[in-house]
């Protein structure tokens, strides 16, 4: 499949400009500058990501672009641009005024082929403390902003065998009102791509490399409730059938009822899966245990431990599945050098190696949009697909403090309360994640003629693309005061409410 490769030299937005290539349904790949694969003939073009680097660094990153440049057409993004004028002979010069925020584009040619249907003077998203100050010989500006600093420049026409173009701002964000247009103008007019890639219709290509991978052995795999490992589960599921094994484990750290719907929704899918009541064991590894990192360690290590007796009862397995995606495969590629640590968002952590069990990853190129768009050709059930990100440790770091069975219980009812009046309003799909924190503090409270003392809530709802940021959302007063009415009313042991106004970063989206 024809593919657009991206260097990342450490952009926070290297990924969106990987989702946006891809909206355009054009296939691509990320990798760190310094493990960027040789040129083959299925490479349509070459971009160059921003970094938080300077070219005046003494370790800033730095690539070897002889073997792209007169070979496939590339494009330089922000210190891709300063890069790429750097190593070509230009000069490269620390800003008087660090360039940040919102510029305006002035085209100096409307025939530029990178600027079709762009409006001139459209708003574009800067984002850099060094400036060009003089081009490569062999290129020409074709945009300056407002203050007529070097917005864009190209090589000059029959000078290279394939262009070269570089942009000062970032096409890849929101803000950048025509940057998708340019990215489509990228990949269709300059690098000539077909548009073929539509993640949904890959499922049978995925399930065919499934099954040639597997053969005939069995499979083990760890179910969560959520998006990513249901998914796979579905995939290998129409792979190999029952030669998956299955297990989703209640470890009482779940949203209210939220173990029997999703074992629901799992035997709807004819998936070979195994519930394990784990509830106790959580509870008691839990408690007098207040510090999160604490918290975090004794649940990870207690799902491998249930994850070994899976294992060891089913001595026909020889893989193990993960509902890794390309998110979890980017990061564990660290942009600062080659690094043994693996992020382990949906991974199982800390297996033994003595169980010798080979890996199989479905999800390992997908995008979390392109994931639920798969889950949704495969027929997966909505309240799974469309249900808000969940933490791994379960309402655990929802709760301040010791976990109990009672502030499980609490935090659970308010929990369902606060999503149930999102989703009656409309407005559980237009947020990323919610729901509900029990604070380790009591409040006065007064009902009817008695004086209360009972714990506090806080309710968090943040809108997000990928949770690497976030902010908090804008619900209406008129939600908030009936969500905050109804747990007071409706959970006994809580008398106060109070909502998260706090952004990522420099906050988190969990409390703990």
């Amino acid at each position: 499949m024809e593919r657009i490769l991206i260097a990342d030299f450490g952009s926070q937005y290297t990924q969106l400009i990987a989702r946006k290539i891809r909206e355009l349904n054009v296939y691509c790949e990320i990798y760190p500058y310094y493990d960027l694969p040789q040129p083959d003939d299925t490479c349509k073009g070459l971009i160059l990501s921003g970094s938080p680097a300077s070219v005046h660094d003494p370790n800033s990153p730095r690539l070897n672009l002889q073997p792209w440049l007169n070979r496939l057409p590339v494009l330089g993004i922000c210190y891709g641009a300063q890069l790429i004028a750097d190593t070509l002979g230009g000069t490269v010069e620390k800003a008087t005024a660090r360039e940040y925020g919102r510029s305006y584009l002035n085209i100096l040619n409307e025939h530029e082929v990178l600027f079709k249907e762009v409006h001139q003077n459209s708003q574009v998203w800067m984002s850099h403390a060094d400036t060009i100050t003089r081009l490569p010989e062999g290129f020409s500006v074709i945009a300056r902003t407002n203050d007529a600093g070097i917005a864009a420049y190209r090589s000059d026409n029959g000078r290279w065998l394939q262009p070269v173009y570089c942009l000062q701002f970032h096409p890849e964000v929101v803000h950048s009102v025509y940057g998708q247009q340019i990215l489509r103008n990228f990949c269709y007019e300059v690098c000539r791509c077909r548009g073929e890639w539509v993640a949904a219709s890959v499922v049978a290509t995925v399930i065919a490399q499934l099954r040639e991978t597997i053969g005939r052995d069995h499979v083990l795999l760890a179910l969560s409730g959520g998006v990513d490992s249901t998914v796979a589960a579905a995939l290998l599921h129409q792979a190999i059938g029952d030669r998956l094994h299955c297990f989703f484990v209640d470890n009482g750290l779940l949203r209210k009822g939220e173990f029997e719907q999703v074992m629901q929704a799992y035997r709807s899918m004819k998936l070979n899966v195994r519930s394990i009541d784990a509830r106790q064991r959580f509870l008691d590894a839990l408690k007098g245990i207040t510090d999160p990192e604490q918290k975090r360690k004794i649940i990870g290590e207690l799902f491998v431990r249930i994850f070994e007796e899976q294992a060891a009862s089913l001595a026909q397995v020889q893989w193990l599945a993960q509902g890794t995606i390309y998110p979890d495969v980017i990061e564990s590629r660290p942009v600062h050098g080659p690094s043994a640590t693996i992020k382990s968002h949906h991974n199982v952590g800390g297996l033994p190696k003595t169980m010798q069990l080979k890996v199989v990853e479905p999800l390992r190129m997908f995008f979390k949009d392109e994931v639920r768009r798969i889950g949704k050709e495969l027929g997966i059930p909505t309240e799974i697909l469309e249900r808000h990100p969940f933490p791994g440790p379960g309402l655990a770091i929802r709760i301040v403090g010791e976990v109990t069975a009672e502030k499980v219980r609490l935090v659970q009812e308010a929990d369902a309360l606060f999503i149930d009046v999102l989703k009656q309003s409309g407005f559980y799909n237009r947020v990323w994640q919610a729901g509900a924190i029990l604070l380790d503090t009591r409040s006065v409270g007064v009902m009817g003629d008695e004086r209360t003392y009972e714990y506090v809530v806080a309710l968090r709802a943040v809108e997000s693309t990928d949770g690497m940021t976030a902010d908090w959302s804008r619900l209406p007063h008129e939600l908030l005061a009936k969500v905050a009415n109804d747990i007071i009313n409706n959970v006994k042991g809580i008398n106060r409410v109070v909502y998260d106004i706090s952004s990522k970063p420099p906050a988190t989206i969990e409390w703990e």
